[in-house]
């Protein structure tokens, strides 16, 4: 599997790497893959989403729409 180095990590940035991984329960190493995947996957398309969202399989309820008063038209003066 390929490998990347990273030079010139500030001492800062390299601490909360660190603390950041400590808090996730994993290494540095992984951690860092994490971040690149996250950073190169593009993000779902919202037609996607709302496919997942609205479509049928994601709900067996029926959604009923209270029915509509008729009214009468507004008046300008």
């Amino acid at each position: 599997m390929p490998s990347i180095s990273v030079r010139k990590l500030k001492e800062e940035t390299l601490n909360l790497l660190r603390i950041q991984a400590s808090n996730h329960g994993v290494s540095m190493e992984e951690e860092v893959r994490r971040i690149i995947v996250r950073g190169v996957t593009p993000p779902e398309p919202l037609g996607d989403l709302a496919i997942k969202l609205f479509s049928p399989g994601y709900s067996d309820e029926e959604f009923d729409l209270p029915p509509r008063e008729p009214h009468e038209p507004m008046i300008f003066k």
